[in-house]
């Protein structure tokens, strides 16, 4: 067996070897760098978690955010569902797009706010992941891979048609893999570490032990959020790493792979601790803009009823349908039709295509503050 600081490679049936990490947690090296990365994300998390725990109503709020994290999930995975048609089509619009992606990312949003409310009842366990896979693999491609079980075989990853022996990175066989996944779920507990490292490493021995056949990835980056609000470190699921993932691919796969390689922990927290750091102050940015922005469309409304409430709506989704505003607050369709039309002449809402029927309208300026890129910069790199 070839032993590397985190693990070692044991040899498989059929000629190729996979990786068994060891129980964490790993010894740490507390560098400077590592130091300051720590208090950086730790700055930032609690300024965003002062902002959130302000919000008047954060369950509408964070909407958006968490169909946002969903799209941008899914999309590390290869779906190309926008957010922008995954929020129209929430507010009741024909979308054209393909069926199969919308359900991938409308079941990762459905699993991630299972999770939470499974969180009042249930602590992070392997439970908890089997429940959240299942929730996020049903009816969709992938669904052969057992939802809700973990695998019965080998899998490995690496690019298309390769085989164990030639693949980037193969997982612990299935007579190591329960007891590796038993010491984690016994990490989930421990309270020795700063949250943000701890959290860092479950992220990386969840990978590392890839134990579903399909979804380790959604799955595992879950397990992050879910993480932060059992330790209270958040009040709400502000934060998503999935954006910082997917615009530094590259760095995370590698990073990921050496410390299976090589135990070189330090790169990977520091990683990812500027990862955290970094959504945190794009959320941050986000939330204040979108909140002067509906501070500033309340003073235009004032004193109306339903388009002030047509405004709050908009926080939670910028499409609006008047079928679904009559559906949602069971108000005649004439006084809604003019309510939208308020909101169109004072500009915060226009006409999307040219539709006589059925129309949706949707608050720009609001959807190009969600759908706009995240501004990166990870460790003088990108």
């Amino acid at each position: 067996m070839n032993q590397t600081p985190s693990g070692r490679y044991t040899p498989c049936p059929g000629g190729y070897t996979a990786f068994v990490p060891n129980p964490l947690p790993p010894k740490i090296e507390w560098s400077t760098q590592l130091i300051n990365a720590l208090s950086d994300a730790d700055r930032l998390l609690g300024r965003l978690a002062g902002e959130g725990g302000k919000l008047p109503n954060p369950h509408i709020f964070i909407r958006p955010f968490i169909m946002r994290e969903a799209v941008l999930s899914s999309r590390i995975e290869g779906t190309q569902s926008t957010l922008g048609e995954m929020l129209a089509k929430e507010a009741g619009a024909v979308v054209e797009q393909n069926v199969d992606d919308m359900r991938e990312v409308s079941n990762y949003v459905a699993a991630l706010e299972y999770g939470i409310v499974r969180l009042e009842s249930l602590p992070l366990s392997l439970r908890l992941l089997r429940e959240l896979h299942e929730k996020l693999m049903e009816g969709v491609r992938g669904q052969h891979a057992t939802p809700g079980d973990f695998r019965r075989s080998q899998n490995w990853i690496g690019s298309a048609g390769c085989t164990p022996t030639t693949a980037t990175y193969v997982p612990p066989p299935l007579d190591h893999m329960m007891s590796c996944l038993d010491a984690l779920e016994h990490f989930f507990h421990d309270r020795t570490l700063p949250p943000l490292v701890q959290v860092a490493l479950v992220h990386y021995q969840f990978e590392a032990i890839h134990p579903f056949l399909d979804g380790n990835g959604r799955v595992g980056r879950l397990l992050i959020i879910l993480f932060l609000l059992e330790r209270r470190i958040l009040p709400n699921p502000f934060l998503y790493l999935s954006a910082f993932f997917e615009a530094t691919r590259n760095d995370y796969y590698s990073g990921l792979l050496q410390v299976s390689k090589e135990g070189n922990w330090n790169n990977w927290l520091v990683y990812f601790l500027s990862g955290v750091a970094r959504q945190a102050e794009d959320a941050l940015s986000r939330a204040e803009r979108i909140n002067q922005l509906l501070t500033k469309w309340r003073s235009n409304t004032a004193g109306t009823s339903l388009p002030n409430q047509l405004i709050e709506h908009l926080a939670g989704n910028p499409f609006v349908t008047a079928k679904k505003i009559v559906e949602t607050f069971h108000v005649a369709p004439a006084t809604v039709q003019r309510a939208i039309d308020k909101l169109v002449k004072f500009g915060i809402l226009s006409l999307e295509g040219d539709a006589k029927r059925n129309r949706v309208y949707c608050a720009k300026e609001l959807l190009d503050i969600l759908e706009e890129p995240a501004n990166l910069v990870v460790m003088g790199k990108m």
